[in-house]
């Protein structure tokens, strides 16, 4: 999609064009200010539905499986940069 211009009122607001408004489905936005530009993002109506199958799995895990997970993973990092380097 092209770039829109689009009007701000004195209220503050814009209007989304109804293509963008249909593709993403969405009731509301988060706007987040960078400093030298915003970024209007989608928020999906239900955010915990949203996370289904990004965390599948991980709900049967425990805490300390998931720490021993996260340590088996960092060692296998280390070691793979170690015989990178040479060491």
């Amino acid at each position: 999609m092209t770039p829109v211009l689009m009007k701000v009122t004195r209220a503050g607001q814009i209007s989304l064009p109804a293509e963008i408004r249909h593709r993403w489905k969405v009731e509301r936005v988060l706007v987040v200010d960078h400093g030298d530009r915003i970024e209007v993002r989608p928020v999906p109506g239900d955010i915990w539905e949203s996370l289904k199958g990004k965390y599948k799995g991980l709900g049967s895990m425990t805490t300390d499986e998931m720490r021993a997970e996260d340590r088996r993973q960092d060692a296998e990092a280390e070691e793979r940069m170690l015989r990178r380097m040479g060491g």
